[in-house]
């Protein structure tokens, strides 16, 4: 499961990655369009689905596997006081990571 927003690399890359009849599952909308090389999915008879979002047993099989393999969130811990400047930095598009809000500091 990826997420193209945030993905650093061509849907491609990723199909290349899965074994025979594996599925990459984008979720969310991607920013731009996406595009692919069709004999990708054929040679080893892969998929590519989409989802708005993930149900609640594949959340489920998504953070096992992340426990499973050290798979950690790049995120940005922010004050509550820092809330506003937050906002203004995702309206001017100026993030690299997710914010997350220490509630400790409201």
């Amino acid at each position: 499961i990826i997420n193209t927003v945030s993905a650093n690399l061509p849907i491609d890359d990723y199909l290349q990655l899965l074994r025979l009849d594996g599925t990459l599952v984008n979720v969310g909308a991607p920013a731009e369009p996406v595009s692919l090389r069709v004999a990708n999915l054929i040679g080893h008879r892969r998929s590519f689905a989409g989802s708005a979002i993930g149900g609640i047993r594949e959340t489920q099989e998504m953070l096992d596997f992340c426990s499973e393999h050290n798979i950690r969130p790049q995120i940005e811990l922010i004050s509550a006081d820092q809330i506003d400047e937050a906002y203004e930095r995702v309206l001017s598009s100026n993030i690299k990571y997710r914010f997350v809000i220490d509630t400790s500091t409201m």
